[in-house]
């Protein structure tokens, strides 16, 4: 049997901030996948979301369709989304919930006599990530030699589009001969990705997505610590040296609960696929053929050339 997967575990609390970003980018590089702890986000907090989580997954199919999801806010039923579009099954078994930025009053909340502060609770678990998210930036810029606040100066962190999806993996599902997944393979298309489950196992990472037969590994859950991972745009900024992994979740045999948060920088102008002039290292970034409607014109270029001055003085 193979060794448990090892990530850095990566305090933002700990006063050697050239030590964690260090830490960082080993996990960055190597698997894609990190634990952070001392993120700010209190336990209790945590475990108020689960509650209200599992309440509102507890409700009639009929309620939840109510707030059937628009605007990418909202309800999605089981089977409704396949990650991998490569499967033949009829969907990943999971039902989800996304909540999107706060500001822009296109979110939909369950009435509060049914799910009495059910609003209020994911409003400030909302805030507090993403306070952790703008610190971890921080120590990623770092992690890539350059300015602490380099993200923020570029803007990437003005009006951040980050997406909180409430996630249920149902157990007691029927077992079939067909091979059906909690949630099917794939990479994240963000910048980073936090993470937090219930402690019940199914997370599963390919190192190797070009190799086959592909090696899943399983990874283990810590109390109390968000596991975070690169997501494409990441990748794509770094020129591939931080990997966004491949992942999936098995159907587990109870119930799963899991939250995550995945922020993406926002400007209303973004980067079309054009071909670049300013030299072999942004054109080998370009050509990775990032997720243009995502990608912020100016943080792609402000990283891109910062790279290149890195690259020629060493």
């Amino acid at each position: 049997m193979p060794d448990a997967l090892q990530f850095p575990i990566i305090d933002l609390s700990f006063p050697d901030r050239f030590s964690i970003a260090n830490l960082i980018r080993q996990g960055c590089v190597d698997h894609g996948f990190f634990y952070l702890v001392n993120h700010g986000v209190d336990e209790e907090l945590i475990s108020k979301v689960f509650e209200q989580s599992s309440n509102f997954f507890s409700l009639p199919i009929e309620e939840k369709m109510k707030l059937v999801r628009k605007n990418h806010r909202g309800y999605t039923a089981l089977y409704a989304e396949k990650l991998d579009t490569t499967l033949t099954t009829e969907g990943d078994s999971k039902e989800s919930f996304y909540i999107g930025p706060l500001a822009d009053d296109l979110n939909q909340w369950p009435l509060e006599e049914d799910l009495p502060s059910w609003r209020s609770t994911m409003e400030t678990y909302h805030q507090k990530l993403l306070s952790a998210v703008t610190k971890l930036l921080s120590l990623i810029a770092l992690s890539l030699k350059l300015e602490e606040d380099f993200f923020e100066k570029v803007g990437a962190l003005i009006e951040p589009l980050a997406f909180i999806r409430l996630l249920h993996y149902p157990g007691d599902l029927n077992s079939s001969s067909e091979e059906i997944f909690g949630a099917s393979a794939h990479s994240d298309y963000g910048m980073v990705t936090l993470l937090v489950t219930d402690g019940v196992p199914g997370l599963q990472i390919c190192r190797e997505k070009s190799k086959q037969p592909q090696v899943w590994e399983d990874v283990p859950s810590m109390s109390g610590a968000f596991i975070v991972n690169i997501g494409d745009m990441m990748e794509r900024w770094t020129n591939g040296l931080f990997r966004s992994t491949l992942h999936r979740v098995l159907q587990p045999r109870q119930d799963r609960y899991s939250v995550t948060i995945h922020p993406f920088p926002f400007t209303c102008s973004v980067i079309s696929c054009v071909i670049c002039s300013w030299g072999q290292k942004i054109e080998m970034l370009h050509s990775l053929q990032i997720l243009a409607k995502t990608v912020l014109w100016n943080v792609w270029k402000a990283v891109a050339l910062s790279l290149v001055h890195q690259d020629s003085h060493p």
